[in-house]
């Protein structure tokens, strides 16, 4: 039922309860308005109420607003299962809506401009064509406060309309740009002029304030109106006109603009100086420098080559560079706006658009590509920056760089001090645009890279001043210190570039050992600093110099202060990841180095740190494999402690499984040693009612498979776990990959015992897979099918009933040949059926004759006319092609064995069948050979304990060997068997017919079969 007018006294009610801090009102109020949501009229309603047109509350009017904001997400366009916003309701909304532009609490006017942003994006320009035109009409108004909130609407409706991005969507908006951005640059000209007429006459006044309150609060309004404006004229010009580098055609308003909003910046940063912290306009002169700085990188992004108009790019650079290099006081404290001036020289320096190519044009033709005129235009790009970044220009900005905004200031040597830990971590994690130092750091980087040659000789110069005026003894926290930590970090992350000019084994051994020698706690200051420089010149430590290298690193390990010992962390998994990584060079440090590890962990609280921590001795366990032996008994202590501190953190756990896991695997056959520390972890990662199960369970199974796959036996406690992979299994098939490989693991090392255990939960698990899984999930299941018929031909075909004869149906029915992955499946099915006939045909004999199989058939569609044993011939004959050597000499086998059926339509296919084992008997290959089987995981036997084999090889791929070995299809002859069959043929369809059947042969193929049965 539609609400109506009647209806806002108890709207209004409800709305008012929903603001109430008492839950007895609140609850029952929202869960009413909630349902009210989809009913006509609910809009119309508390537009009313946010509209004031009641005597009502601001706060209840905001949250009426922001009921209606949810309603037109969720209702405005059509939808079946809500009658939602009707078509009648629509156009008064949209009519209302403009009417109410003008609001005067703030916060419902936000709420206003957003609804109409939101109900613009579904419904401009078919249903809203008005919509530009009147808001167009109303910038006109004499308002300041009309024209505001006109701009407020602007800003937030063309945000939402330049995210679409459909052709007809993209041209709309440059139509609408096209409409309202003269009249937005009229305003934004007008407003700025304003804006500083206003401050200086603030600043001429001995007094300094002759404004009065009314003046102040029509200034601050004009101040909040320039600032949207300046977000909408953006928002026209980077999504109103086609990027310039797809085009190349220019875009005239980027030569208009930007040298105005210069000149604006300009202008509006000295008045930083005077309106100090505190001041009234202070917060407004920090917001539009900045936004000012970021309005000109967006346009540079988006029009590179209309901003590399000599009226744009050199002032502008120009600017950039002296902000940098020699910023007057009012800047120096001014971070935020030193690094958007970094970022805007940073993003000319790289931008792709400014360097031409080699490319020359063919001699007499005069038609200009459009990759030619781009590539002219990046010519005289190139020669702009060339003016502009002379050598002495661009080392003085690289000094610069290194010696004023590299050092660590007094309050990051405080944070510093205060948590070593925080501060490692956020150095880190900090983003490199939000932060003076890394940003700094940034530019640099790209300098060095497009200055290389001028520049590597500078950086080398300022490193042999810094580490001259500044011993390695050195105590005192000075100013030398600092620019030697400075020197230190830009020849460190300038690694690549500089490796030609320093020699990194003189440079360690004459430099930056000696630093480690200082034992002072200020020493920490360059400690940290040659920690992470060992870590960035990986690719230049080698050789004789690696072993020295892992002692200093050792020897920072042991460092007092936590942001140096995390430092050499990093560095000696940089270390040992690299590719001249050797574990011999390695191993006699191991024992010590985990000690530290160890001890360093006990020391850390934050997350990161233990990550980072627990990420070494996990690469360590990797790196040196066997050779971590001798330190497994720390481990095995250390593994079970961090597990239990770390209780309720599944990231850090997580962290703890992937260490267990290469501990397991490093341990290899005496991985059963660690038992008493894995089986608990794994038990509570892979159980599905863990609360931590959503976190641990995919790196659990993980850690299952390698326990398994790295087991010499079976022990009682791993069966006993078996149960929880059937749970995982029956909850979802999310790791069927892995659960499959952990059921070949079990097959093969619980033998017999195994399958009389856990046989219905195997075959409950396979059933439920089979026919229910994709191609991938399929393919990955077939394999444990048929190791389970390979290996236990008795028991395991009752069990595996259901599942079989899927695989007849799948097998016989056919399928998309076209497709690589059906085609696979189709020929692993008809590998497993071949299996079972040859290793229990009394089983395949009853299996084919159930009445079961052919209602399956009946229900996938297929019509059979004829006995399903002469489908299968039909199915192997025309598979037998596509299968490998195993497989196929299993199509051959199962294909004799059928020649003893009393169908007389066997005799038809008597060439064919002869023609399959002529063809394999003559490829004369030794099957004992290197020779894979069908699948990865045809192994096993059906007892296991009767393997014989050394201690070394008791391992999954010993037995995968054995059980390949001793495969009966292989070791089947299948001449003999072929001769034993053509005999029983001949004697039960009589010597007539058999040798009516026999003189089709090919007389080639019929003397190749007198030859082998020779034999």
């Amino acid at each position: 039922m539609a609400l109506s007018t009647a209806d806002l006294p108890t709207l209004y009610t409800l709305l008012t309860n929903a603001l109430s801090p008492d839950e007895n009102l609140r609850k029952p109020a929202e869960a009413t308005l909630s349902a009210c949501e989809s009913r006509p009229g609910f809009c119309s309603c508390l537009l009313i109420i946010a509209a004031k047109d009641l005597e009502t509350q601001n706060n209840t009017r905001w949250l009426a607003s922001v009921y209606f904001k949810n309603s037109i997400n969720r209702y405005w366009r059509q939808r079946r299962d809500s009658l939602g916003i009707s078509s009648s309701e629509k156009p008064y909304l949209r009519k209302k809506l403009l009417e109410l532009i003008r609001e005067e609490n703030l916060q419902i006017a936000v709420q206003m401009a957003v609804l109409v942003s939101k109900i613009a994006r579904f419904d401009y320009p078919k249903e809203w064509p008005e919509l530009f035109s009147i808001l167009v009409q109303q910038l006109q108004s004499a308002d300041i406060l009309t024209t505001h909130r006109v701009y407020m609407v602007l800003h937030r409706t063309l945000k939402e309309l330049s995210t679409k991005r459909l052709t007809a969507d993209q041209r709309n908006f440059a139509e609408i740009t096209s409409q309202l951005f003269d009249y937005a640059w009229h305003h934004w000209r007008s407003d700025v002029q304003t804006i500083l007429q206003e401050f200086s006459a603030t600043v001429q006044s001995s007094i300094g304030t002759v404004f009065s309150v009314e003046r102040q609060q029509t200034l601050q309004l004009t101040c909040e109106r320039w600032l949207l404006c300046l977000k909408t004229l953006q928002r026209m010009i980077v999504s109103g006109f086609q990027s310039d580098a797809k085009n190349i055609q220019e875009v005239p308003p980027v030569k208009e603009v930007c040298p105005s909003l210069l000149q604006a910046v300009q202008s509006l940063l000295q008045y930083r100086s005077v309106f100090h912290e505190g001041h009234n306009f202070h917060p407004f002169i920090v917001k539009a420098c900045l936004k000012l700085m970021k309005v000109l990188i967006a346009i540079q992004n988006a029009h590179p080559y209309s901003f590399s108009s000599q009226y744009v790019l050199p002032p502008i650079l120009e600017f950039c560079y002296k902000k940098i290099t020699d910023p007057e006081v009012y800047v120096v404290s001014f971070d935020r706006f030193l690094i958007q001036c970094m970022i805007l020289f940073k993003s000319v320096l790289e931008c792709k658009e400014y360097k031409s190519s080699n490319t020359g044009r063919v001699v007499g033709d005069t038609v200009i590509t459009l990759e030619q005129a781009k590539n002219n235009i990046a010519r005289e790009a190139e020669d702009v920056l060339k003016l502009l970044m002379v050598s002495e220009r661009v080392v003085l900005l690289c000094n610069v760089l290194i010696r004023r905004y590299f050092i660590f200031t007094s309050t990051d040597l405080e944070e510093w001090d205060e948590d070593p830990e925080g501060f490692h971590h956020e150095q880190d994690m900090i983003q490199w645009i939000e932060k003076l130092r890394p940003c700094a750091e940034a530019l640099y980087l790209t300098l060095f890279e497009n200055y290389r040659q001028i520049l590597a000789p500078v950086v080398v110069d300022i490193l042999k001043e810094a580490m001259g005026n500044c011993p390695a003894a050195e105590v005192d926290i000075t100013p030398r210190m600092l620019l030697k930590e400075a020197a230190y970090g830009a020849v460190g992350v300038s690694h690549y570039e500089l490796s030609n000019y320093l020699s990194f084994k003189a440079w360690f051994e004459g430099a930056l050992l000696p630093e480690l020698h200082n034992t002072h706690s200020n020493g920490h200051i360059i400690h940290r600093r040659v920690a992470l420089i060992l870590g960035q010149w990986v690719s230049e430590i080698k050789g004789e110099i690696r072993k020295p290298v892992y002692c200093a690193l050792l020897g920072l390990l042991q460092d007092k202060d936590l942001a140096v010992k995390l430092a050499s962390c990093r560095s000696l998994c940089s270390l040992m990841e690299d590719v001249q990584f050797y574990e011999e060079d390695f191993v006699e440090y191991v024992p010590a180095c985990l000690d530290m590890c160890f001890e360093t962990m006990q020391n850390v609280q934050e997350f990161d740190s233990k990550v980072q921590i627990l990420n070494l001795i996990s690469v360590i366990i990797d790196r040196l494999g066997e050779k971590i032996l001798p330190c497994a008994d720390k481990l095995m202590q250390f593994f079970p402690q961090v597990w239990d501190e770390s209780s309720g953190e599944s990231l850090l756990r997580i962290q703890v499984i992937l260490a267990v896991q290469n501990f397991v695997v490093a341990l290899g056959r005496q991985s059963p040693m660690a038992y008493n520390m894995l089986l608990p972890i794994l038990q509570f990662s892979t159980d599905i009612n863990s609360p931590d199960e959503l976190n641990l369970l995919e790196d659990g199974v993980l850690l299952w498979e390698a326990t398994l796959n790295h087991a010499p036996s079976m022990v009682p406690q791993l069966l006993d776990l078996f149960p929880n992979l059937i749970a995982i299994m029956e909850k979802s098939f999310e790791h069927l990959p892995v659960a499959m490989k952990i059921i070949e693991c079990y097959i093969l090392l619980g033998g017999v015992n195994f399958l009389h255990l856990h046989s219905a939960g195997v075959a409950k698990v396979l059933d439920a897979v089979v026919g229910n899984v994709n191609d991938k999930g399929m393919l990955s299941t077939l394999p444990v099918i048929e190791i389970l018929v390979q290996c236990f031909p008795g028991d395991a075909p009752p069990l595996l009933g259901g599942i079989l004869q899927k695989l007849i149906i799948v097998f016989i029915g056919g399928g998309d040949e076209s497709n690589p992955s059906k085609a696979a499946i189709r020929a692993s099915a008809g590998a497993i059926l071949a299996r079972l006939l040859v290793q229990n045909s009394s089983y395949f004999a009853h299996l084919t004759t159930q009445s079961s199989v052919s209602t399956l058939l009946q229900h996938a569609g297929m019509k059979v006319d004829q006995n399903i044993l002469l489908c299968l011939v039909d199915a192997w004959l025309d598979k037998v092609d596509n299968v490998t050597i195993i497989p196929r000499k299993a199509y051959a086998l199962a294909l004799c064995i059928l020649l003893t059926l009393r169908e007389p339509q066997i005799l038809e296919k008597l060439d064919q069948i002869i023609s399959v084992c002529t063809s394999i008997l003559m490829c004369d290959i030794d099957l004992n050979g290197s020779e894979e089987s069908s699948y990865e995981g045809l192994h096993s036997i059906e007892n296991n304990e009767d393997v014989v084999s050394s201690a070394a090889e008791e391992t999954k791929e010993f037995r995968k060997r054995q059980v390949k070995s001793s495969d009966p299809i292989k070791n089947m002859s299948l001449a003999h068997v072929l001769k034993e069959n053509l005999q029983a043929c001949a004697s039960l369809h009589g010597d007539a017919a058999f040798n009516a059947a026999m003189s089709r042969l090919h007389p080639t193929v019929l003397g190749q079969l007198q030859e082998f049965l020779k034999t």
